[in-house]
């Protein structure tokens, strides 16, 4: 599994990151056996949130005993300083840990959500006490909007973002750009969601997948080449739908290095993006 620099901090991360909305509403036996495989492929880099309903509960055990080998990151939907305190204290008891290698503000989207954030008593405050304790490693936010992302870059010495990088925005001009540029000028690292993405949920779709709330990419060769298009991008790592046979693929895509697209694969997925509506920018 290649791994790539995350930060200033030299630490290296797995390309592919596993998303824990995989074990969500799983028994503990096949949370454990999915950390364990994701493990054995070299995957480092573990994603989680108190929204992503159980998870978390299936999360810590099945990592408890090899926490030491991984960066694991959360995140927090609070934005005022006491309940993000308080959400933050819930998810180290629940994953059975001391510490977070990443916290996150969790979708940041609008200009009053930032205005609560960094103000007096807000979550950024407890952000900045909490990595002072220990209790997390770095600081980052994750975003769907490219004035947030923007407005959060320029508050604040953010050492990560977690935004979609998608090739249908990034192929149309939709989306994607300023986070980059913003995130440049920063020095911080870019940590992609929705990579495997095809579009919305349409009506004659069949819903199958229920824990991803847009349609992935069913063709796993197509799957492939927009995961490779995201991350030859400036992006440290992909987090795949929340689905096991979509991590799956994932890692198969990576399993000899990156492989940028060539001029034939870069046509296909072009071809593709004409027929979808991007996701992003949200409307």
């Amino acid at each position: 599994m290649e791994h790539r620099v995350y930060g200033s901090s030299g630490e290296r991360l797995s390309v592919i990151g596993f998303g824990a909305i995989v074990t969500m509403d799983e028994t503990q036996a096949d949370a454990d056996r999915y950390v364990a495989e994701a493990l054995d492929a070299g995957v480092d880099y573990f994603d989680v949130a108190p929204s992503y309903g159980n998870a978390q509960d299936r999360l810590g055990p099945a990592l408890q005993a090899r926490r030491n080998g991984v960066f694991l990151a959360c995140k927090t939907g609070m934005r005022d300083g006491k309940e993000a305190r308080a959400e933050l204290e819930r998810s180290l008891q629940t994953m059975r840990t001391d510490r977070f290698d990443l916290y996150q503000l969790h979708g940041v989207t609008t200009r009053e959500e930032i205005d609560r954030i960094l103000a007096p008593g807000g979550a950024l405050e407890v952000f900045q006490q909490a990595k002072e304790a220990g209790l997390i490693r770095h600081i980052g936010f994750s975003a769907h909007s490219e004035d947030a992302a923007e407005a959060l870059f320029e508050a604040f010495a953010f050492e990560s973002v977690l935004f979609p990088v998608n090739y249908a925005s990034l192929l149309k001009g939709a989306f994607g750009g300023r986070i980059f540029e913003a995130a440049r000028r920063r020095g911080a690292s870019c940590l992609a969601l929705k990579a495997m993405a095809r579009a919305a949920w349409t009506t004659d779709a069949p819903h199958d997948v229920p824990k991803a709330w847009y349609e992935p990419i069913r063709d796993e060769r197509l799957a492939s080449l927009a995961l490779r298009y995201s991350l030859s991008q400036t992006v440290v790592a992909a987090i795949p739908p929340g689905h096991v046979d979509w991590f799956r693929m994932a890692v198969r895509a990576v399993r000899d290095g990156v492989r940028p697209l060539d001029p034939g694969e870069l046509a296909e997925l072009q071809g593709l993006s004409d027929s979808v509506v991007p996701l992003f920018p949200l409307l």
